[in-house]
């Protein structure tokens, strides 16, 4: 989009109003990475949506972290040696 932005910047029509010369626009070429490129970046993006959106993927885990927490200090609790005065 950087691209994008610098081509409208330097075809911009100013006569009343800026616009920018749709016909170059058009013809502007965009550049597209290889298959498997493509193909990596879907699978990153189906995951995060997976854990962003499936609570069935993402919830257990946060379960199990917060247990774990909970398991740690409850075990530190009640294990502590007291201070000697």
């Amino acid at each position: 989009m950087f691209v994008v932005d610098a081509f409208c910047k330097n075809n911009t029509n100013v006569s009343g109003f800026a616009s920018v010369d749709m016909g170059k626009l058009k013809s502007m070429p965009f550049p597209i990475p290889p298959l498997p490129v493509q193909e990596k970046i879907v699978g990153i993006l189906d995951r995060f949506d997976t854990l962003v959106n499936d609570l069935t993927a993402g919830l257990p885990a946060e379960i199990a972290a917060v247990r774990e927490r909970y398991e740690y200090y409850r075990n530190s609790l009640l294990t502590f040696t007291p201070l000697e005065a």
